[in-house]
């Protein structure tokens, strides 16, 4: 409540020349075209400050847009007919100083002191808190260089672990195509040296039948000169080899280089070798820090930065206002949870502390949400419609579906909205969510739940369906292998930021619950790690 410092009343005509922004006189009244409502222009700048991301501004009165120039509130008109009246105001009661008697004064304050007073001392006070603040940001600043030195360091490390094996294994296999090399030689010089002492007999024989004293020879002497006759004849008539040479060359082209699976630490192997060198010389594993963990020595990378390896555990357990219908990441540790048929968005941390999500209509009921990086949020409100809502509460946009059923969405790593609306098939949207991008077909179960991956490819499941299943989509529709349940057992699915599936098997008879790890192998699912089972019922 508040009232009037002065006893004598202001002119009645003041009332029409307070800013409905900061309640005083108008300072360079400034007009919206789109509705003709007049503000303080430098009310309407600070209120463009909380809204640089719109390319119009909501009237603050009846919500009307007005568009916006690349010069924002400059470009907006002056009303000159207010401002001479405020003129004429000031003129009647004195000038300025007569305005500053009429403020409002706090009547809740027990001296009357001016409102503005506190106002300015609060500013202060918060001015204070944000230097300190930013102090602090520095300090931490230089933790966390410290950190990302640490995984330089240790990347560095990784790397030339990895490169000296490489480099071994290089040698390794240049060592091997060496003996290759010299045993070839070797068979074409005994194929050589074959023919060359061939030729040295057949000169040889060749002289000693020539002999001109064959008319001279005695009988025995003529006998072992017809027996090399007939052996240098046989000689003459031996096939000359022309085939061995030739397949010592086939043999040597038919060697190939088979270069290493694409996740193996190595160049490669040389087939048809009699021996292997082909091996790098031994594969160690090795995990340099918490926060790093090297990738498998057998693998083509440096590894990853992450914690440790997934482990499931219960951390807390939350009372919720209503039966869920969907839950998004909203932070690294919070999720946003959506209700069936109740109003509003729920937010809860991992400690299990819950807030409920103001920047959207109180009334609005959520089937299916997610939240952008830039922080948008998409809302799906019905069977058929989805909207955008700005970080500030703004609606952005009206997507234009096509979809028939209940409405489910995710969002891609590049920001893309993928929906699934209970059919066989799903739509993917530019992150505007203003145009229809693509539709995969999904030729299995209708598909109730999507996942996209960061390699492009999307994880379906068909959820309380019979027979449930989950299956993996690339762009085009081509499926891998299904993971399919058994009766009554149903199958959601969930993708991490390492492109690894979590697929939860919730048994409808009995409650239990069991979750298990996949890889993905291309389209298909390959089983890692099968955590403990908990009771839902």
């Amino acid at each position: 409540m508040a009232e009037k410092a002065g006893e004598e009343k202001a002119p009645s005509s003041s009332e029409n020349l307070t800013c409905p922004l900061c309640l005083d006189i108008f300072d360079e009244a400034t007009i919206l075209t789109s509705c003709g409502h007049t503000f303080c222009r430098k009310c309407l700048k600070n209120y463009d400050l909380s809204h640089q991301d719109l390319d119009h501004m909501i009237c603050p009165l009846c919500r009307k847009i007005t568009k916006l120039s690349a010069n924002r509130v400059d470009d907006f008109l002056t009303n000159v007919t207010v401002n001479g009246l405020v003129d004429n105001y000031h003129a009647k009661c004195g000038g300025m100083n007569a305005v500053l008697e009429m403020r409002l004064k706090c009547t809740a304050c027990k001296f009357h002191q001016d409102a503005v007073n506190d106002l300015v001392q609060r500013c202060a006070a918060k001015k204070t808190e944000l230097e300190k603040n930013i102090q602090n940001v520095e300090v931490q600043r230089h933790e966390v260089y410290n950190a990302v030195q640490k995984l330089l360091d240790d990347v560095s490390q990784a790397y030339s672990i990895k490169a000296k094996e490489l480099e071994e294994n290089h040698r390794n296999l240049i060592e091997q195509i060496n003996v290759v090399k010299r045993s070839f030689d070797h068979d074409l010089n005994v194929l050589k040296s074959n023919d060359r002492q061939k030729i040295k007999s057949i000169r040889s024989s060749l002289t000693l039948v020539a002999n001109d004293r064959l008319g001279r020879l005695e009988k025995d002497s003529l006998s072992a000169h017809t027996l090399l006759c007939e052996e240098l004849d046989a000689m003459l008539k031996e096939a000359t080899d022309h085939t061995s040479v030739a397949a010592v060359a086939k043999k040597a082209q038919e060697k190939r280089f088979k270069p290493a699976d694409d996740t193996r630490l190595e160049l490669g192997s040389i087939s048809g070798s009699a021996t292997d060198h082909t091996s790098a010389a031994a594969m160690r594993r090795k995990t340099q820090t918490k926060t790093f963990k090297s990738a498998d020595d057998t693998r083509l990378d440096l590894g990853s930065v992450l914690e440790s390896e997934p482990k499931l555990q219960v951390i807390q357990c939350v009372d919720l206002r209503g039966a869920m219908w969907d839950m998004t990441p909203y932070s690294k540790d919070s999720v946003a949870i959506g209700y069936l048929c109740i109003p509003g968005i729920d937010i809860i941390d991992s400690a299990g502390k819950q807030e409920q999500y103001t920047n959207i209509p109180s009334n609005m009921i959520c089937y299916g949400l997610v939240f952008q990086q830039n922080r948008s949020l998409c809302i799906a409100t019905s069977d058929k419609q989805a909207h955008i809502f700005s970080p500030n509460g703004s609606r952005k946009s009206t997507m234009p579906m096509i979809g028939s059923g209940l409405l489910i969405l995710n969002r891609s790593p590049s920001d893309e909205i993928v929906i699934a609306d209970n059919e066989k098939q799903v739509y993917i949207y530019d992150p505007t969510g203003s145009t229809h991008k693509h539709i995969v077909p999904t030729k299995h179960n209708k598909t109730k739940q999507i996942s996209a991956t960061r390699s492009g490819l999307f994880v379906t499941s068909s959820c309380n369906t019979n027979p449930s299943v989950v299956t993996v989509y690339d762009r085009k529709g081509k499926a891998g292998k299904s993971l399919q349940a058994s009766n009554r057992v149903y199958l959601y699915a969930a993708v991490d930021e390492q492109d690894r599936v979590y697929v939860a098997s919730v048994d409808g008879m009995n409650g239990n619950v069991v979750i298990r790890l996949y890889d993905l192998d291309g389209l298909n699912m390959i089983e890692r790690v099968e955590f403990n089972f908990v009771k839902y019922l």
